[in-house]
């Protein structure tokens, strides 16, 4: 059992900086971000920037529950190549997709954890499950924007 206990921490941790570099690149491209067009998309990332950073509290306060240690900056490897700030500020699409990926590796990584908890640890298992919903809600937005943009 403590295998997996021990795995479910490990996991949690990739959860936990996968929040946090999305609340910096969102933070970023909300900041970056020119033109009329890119308004919207700038709200909607600040807006979003506070639900990410609750989701790394709500992990890093789980992870220290069930019994590991919440990581410091020395152990961060970013991996987040396509929301990275763009050189051309008005490219509003490229951040929309790049918002899309980043959500796909969020729910990717919180249904893995869900799986992974089935039967062992339900009270991570069901912050998981909020957390899903939570990001599947952001790409659905973020997937509503693209649709728009490429008409």
């Amino acid at each position: 059992m403590s295998n997996v206990r021990e795995e479910i921490v490990a996991e949690l941790k990739i959860a936990y900086w996968m929040e946090l570099e999305t609340v910096t690149n969102y933070i970023a491209n909300s900041i970056n971000l020119d033109g009329v067009r890119a308004e919207e998309i700038k709200k909607s990332l600040q807006a979003d920037v506070q639900e990410e950073l609750t989701h790394a509290q709500s992990l890093a306060r789980r992870i220290k529950t069930i019994g590991g240690k919440v990581p410091g900056s020395a152990d961060f490897r970013p991996a987040q190549t396509s929301l990275q700030p763009n050189d051309d500020t008005t490219d509003v699409v490229s951040v929309i997709k790049g918002v899309i990926h980043a959500e796909n590796s969020a729910i990717a990584q919180y249904n893995k954890l869900i799986k992974l908890c089935d039967g062992i640890d339900y009270v991570t298992q069901d912050l998981c499950i909020q957390s899903l919903a939570d990001e599947e809600e952001h790409r659905r937005n973020f997937m509503g924007y693209l649709a728009e943009y490429e008409r």
